[in-house]
C-alpha cells in the first residue's frame, strides 16, 4: 500500500438492476462512492479542500445520513461497535463506510455497506443498511468469512420494505468482494434477491478504488454532477416501467420494531 496517503478512498464503477420476475426490466448507470474510514472523517475535512465532514462541501459526509435515525447522541463508529457487542461479535478495529456521498448538499443512499474489522483489521462483520423512499432506514447485521476465493458470502431474509413491487416473502444473498486499499483494488457488492421458486431481481455495485484527492473528487464530480438526482430518478423510472408493465402495488407493512436485524453465523461456501 505504499503510496497510500488515506484508508478512506473513492470508488468508481456502475450500478446494476436486473428484475428476472414477473417481468423482466434492467437499468444500470455510473456513480462514484466514498468509502470512509471513520477515524478518518476529521483529517478528511482538515485535509481535503473539495470534502467536509458534517458541513457543506462539493462533496460531504454527514454523521445523520447514517446509523440510527433518532440521532443515538453517540459517534457512528461507537454505534457500530456496540450493535456488534449486542451480536457477541468481537471487531475493535476500523469500520470503513461504502456509500455515496453528499454532492453540493444531496444525498440518497438506498445502501451502505459498513465494514467492521477486528484489531488485526481481519474482517469481522458487515451491516447492511438500507433506505427507502419513505423515510425510514433498516440494517441487516451480518457476521463475516472470507472464502477461498477472497469474496465473503452472506444471506439473510428480507425485513424491510423498500419497492412497492416487491414481495416481503424473499431473502437475499450476497457476494462481496472487500476493499483492502490497495491501489486501483477493485470492490464489489453483488446481491441476488430470491423467492421460494428462485430468483427475482439481481443488483451489483462494481468499483474500482482512485486514490481520495482533491484532483479525484473535482474529476468525479465532473464526470456525475447530478449523481444525487440520477440515483432518486433511476429508482422512480424504473418504479414507473414496473407500473406500467403491470405489477401490482405492495402494501407497507411497519417498519421493524429494533432498527437492527443480526444474523446469526457467516455463510462458507
Amino acid at each position: 500500500m505504499e503510496g497510500r496517503r488515506f484508508a478512506s478512498g473513492l470508488y468508481v464503477g456502475t450500478v446494476m438492476h436486473h428484475r428476472v420476475k414477473p417481468v423482466r426490466h434492467r437499468l444500470s448507470y455510473r456513480v462514484f462512492s466514498l468509502l470512509a474510514d471513520l477515524d478518518e472523517l476529521p483529517r478528511l475535512d482538515r485535509d481535503l479542500r473539495l470534502f467536509g465532514h458534517n458541513r457543506f462541501g462539493l462533496t460531504a459526509f454527514h454523521d445523520r445520513d447514517f446509523g440510527p435515525l433518532d440521532g443515538a447522541g453517540i459517534g457512528l463508529k461507537q454505534w457500530a461497535e456496540a450493535q456488534l457487542a449486542a451480536a457477541g461479535i468481537g471487531a475493535g478495529g476500523p469500520v470503513r463506510l461504502l456509500c455515496f456521498p453528499r454532492v453540493l448538499g444531496f444525498v440518497f443512499n438506498p445502501l451502505c455497506v459498513w465494514f467492521c474489522h477486528r484489531q488485526d483489521e481481519t474482517l469481522a462483520a458487515v451491516i447492511h443498511e438500507v433506505t427507502n423512499t419513505f423515510g425510514q432506514r433498516h440494517a441487516y447485521l451480518i457476521p463475516a468469512a472470507r472464502g477461498a476465493d477472497g469474496l465473503v458470502r452472506q444471506r439473510c431474509d428480507k425485513r424491510f420494505y423498500v419497492s412497492p413491487f416487491m414481495d416481503m416473502e424473499t431473502a437475499y444473498h450476497f457476494r462481496i468482494r472487500p476493499p483492502s486499499g490497495e491501489a486501483g483494488e477493485p470492490l464489489a457488492v453483488a446481491i441476488r434477491q430470491t423467492d421460494a421458486a428462485g430468483p427475482v431481481l439481481h443488483a451489483s455495485l462494481a468499483l474500482r478504488r482512485v486514490e481520495l484527492s482533491d484532483g479525484a473528487i473535482l474529476r468525479a464530480w465532473a464526470r456525475h454532477p447530478l449523481m444525487t438526482a440520477k440515483v432518486v430518478a433511476g429508482i422512480h423510472w424504473e418504479a414507473l416501467h414496473l407500473w406500467r408493465k403491470g405489477l401490482a402495488v405492495r402494501p407497507r407493512p411497519p417498519a421493524p420494531a429494533h432498527p437492527v436485524t443480526v444474523v446469526d453465523g457467516p455463510t462458507r461456501f
